[in-house]
């Protein structure tokens, strides 16, 4: 475990995260994605001087799916648009919801709980990474965050709470031994033209090892 090194506990009522190879009807992966965790742990305490890395996740709560359908908007706005009328002074922007929009399915996880253990890099070596720990710390315990913490989509928010690593409770029966999840996106490569990358996920005991970002055993 690295010193700095964080242990969160998330829990929500819902959570999709999206297949990307299912995106006309969503179908959520079996547990949460690292770049969905990475985005809690941001969406609490972002600085440019760190850089969030996801170790491991625990995955506490038998896995549950049920199919819900949902109002969602057909089409979205083309990047063209904007950009000819900033050149033209003038022209449509808008998007009216209600002469778009169309029923979908989606399957979706019910009733989640993980403990996502990660660690921070610094940017900036000047920085004291022990000033970093303390203000995420002090963050989670006063409930304070940037933007509201989600589960894959905006609508499916989530509570979150500092944990110790020894408080971490044993994974439910269901979730012991080994299970294949099969590749499982790890993150967006913001460095590569946001080329997405992948790696294959294998469930021990409801603990999911992430391998480095940059490992042999992540695939673009």
């Amino acid at each position: 475990m690295k010193n700095t090194s964080i242990f969160l506990r998330l829990w929500g009522d819902y959570a999709c995260f999206t297949r990307p190879e299912m995106k006309v009807e969503r179908v959520s992966y079996d547990v949460i994605t690292p770049s969905a965790a990475r985005g809690v742990l941001e969406a609490i305490y972002w600085k440019p001087q760190i850089r969030w890395c996801v170790d491991r996740i625990h995955v506490h709560a038998p896995i549950r799916f049920m199919n819900i359908r949902r109002n969602e908007v057909a089409s979205k706005i083309s990047v063209n648009g904007p950009k000819k009328s900033m050149k033209e002074g003038k022209g449509h922007l808008g998007l009216y919801v209600d002469e778009d929009r169309q029923q979908r399915a989606a399957i979706v996880l019910r009733h989640v709980d993980y403990v996502i253990e990660a660690h921070f890099e610094l940017r900036d070596q000047s920085e004291h990474p022990k000033k970093h720990y303390e203000m995420f710390k002090r963050r989670v315990d006063k409930g304070q965050h940037f933007q509201q913490p989600y589960l894959g989509c905006r609508e499916f928010s989530c509570d979150y709470e500092w944990i110790d690593p020894l408080e971490i409770a044993a994974c439910p029966e269901s979730l012991q031994g080994q299970k294949e999840l099969g590749y499982m996106l790890h993150d967006i490569d913001f460095d590569d033209d946001c080329t997405p990358r992948f790696f294959r996920a294998v469930m021990n005991d409801g603990v999911i090892e992430v391998p480095p970002f940059h490992g042999n055993e992540v695939l673009s």
